[in-house]
């Protein structure tokens, strides 16, 4: 079915991500799987080209348009490239909407700039050893000192943990309350008491650097106290929805490549004497994943119709999240099954995609944290 949620205007801004990631990332992403991470050299030629910060006000270098369709067409053409290494989705849905809408003006103009232009990579620490999904177990803390803040504690998972030069950290600042006790703190690169510590060795996204961070005794300036004091809770749950259906984006484009790249493969490949595809149970696969993405497809298209017009409630975007990321995780099950041995194969992409999907149904929130909050939605 052609899709009818893009404008010229969106296609030709889709020709542009494929151009940059021909040139840029994909003659690269080899060694950059090796190496375990990205180089920065990526990011700056990613804000050259215009696809960092694409809702950042011009004034500060960004796009200038709240319009969440470009973002989709940059999450699916790298979703489709296999490049899930440079986290652009992070930077620019998940982290970019607490800069834009929480951060004061003297902040946008020591952050903003940077963060278009790829000379600011960020992060977000909310993850701890301790404590995933649930808020209420957050141990890292920041004590007031009147001009500063003193953090510590330590978080994990953190994506962009080694090349981030801002983190958004988030802390506890008052004992009680609860997950309503909670702040966000910008961590910058090179303040004392501010570590790394191991690049972690995952089963897939190799070339996305995804590290543990401490924070030991870190004076943080007043300054750099992002949207309101214990206000975490509140800031994070607002821009949830988006990061959600970031990740059902990629999760829908990566099903639909891997699928269309194994109808080719089954059409060529043969058995018996004959091509796999003309034998029924392989066509009946193909037809029932095929099916799936197509109704899958109408339903993510319509999500960010809406969430374009600001109308995408949490519990949409969580049925987007972990239906998207269960199709994407069983599609690209079944099809490296298709492909047989050649499917265990680390040269064919079905491999590789299977290993840097497992993550989708993770993080962003588990499949069975989305269930929750669907339910709740329904039920309470």
């Amino acid at each position: 079915m052609k899709r009818q949620i893009f404008t010229e205007d969106h296609e030709a801004f889709r020709q542009t991500v494929r151009t940059f990631l021909a040139k840029e990332v994909e003659p690269h992403y080899e060694q950059w799987e090796k190496d375990g991470i990205v180089s920065r050299d990526a990011w700056l030629a990613a804000g050259r080209q215009g696809l960092l910060g694409l809702a950042v006000p011009e004034e500060y270098g960004g796009g200038g348009t709240a319009d969440f369709r470009y973002a989709a067409v940059l999450g699916e053409e790298f979703a489709r490239a296999g490049a899930a290494g440079i986290a652009l989705g992070l930077h620019n849905d998940i982290i970019g909407p607490y800069l834009t809408s929480l951060a004061t003006d003297e902040q946008k103009r020591r952050w903003l700039p940077g963060f278009c232009s790829g000379e600011i990579i960020t992060a977000i620490a909310m993850t701890e050893p301790g404590a995933g999904s649930d808020l209420q177990g957050i141990r890292t803390t920041a004590e007031d000192k009147g001009d500063h803040w003193v953090l510590n504690g330590s978080k994990t998972f953190i994506s962009n943990g080694i090349l981030a030069d801002l983190v958004i950290v988030v802390a506890r600042t008052k004992p009680e309350g609860g997950a309503k006790g909670l702040s966000l703190l910008v961590v910058e690169r090179g303040m004392d008491g501010f570590e790394r510590g191991r690049n972690l060795d995952k089963i897939g996204q190799k070339s996305q650097d995804t590290a543990e961070l401490f924070f030991n005794d870190v004076h943080v300036p007043k300054e750099n106290l992002l949207g309101e004091l214990h206000g975490a809770f509140i800031h994070l749950m607002t821009n949830l929805a988006q990061e959600r259906l970031a990740i059902a984006v990629g999760a829908i484009a990566a099903a639909e490549e891997i699928l269309e790249q194994t109808t080719r493969y089954v059409k060529e490949r043969e058995a018996f004497g004959r091509p796999l595809a003309r034998l029924q149970h392989v066509r009946f696969e193909i037809a029932e994943l095929a099916t799936e993405c197509a109704v899958t497809r109408s339903f993510l298209d319509r999500c960010i119709e809406d969430h374009s017009k600001g109308e995408l409630d949490a519990a949409h975007a969580s049925m987007a999240k972990w239906w998207s990321t269960e199709l994407q995780k069983r599609v690209t099950d079944r099809c490296l099954q298709l492909h047989g041995g050649y499917g265990y194969m680390n040269e064919f992409p079905v491999a590789r995609a299977y290993t840097d999907g497992r993550i989708q149904t993770i993080y962003g929130g588990t499949t069975e944290i989305m269930k929750e909050i669907i339910g709740r939605s329904i039920l309470d």
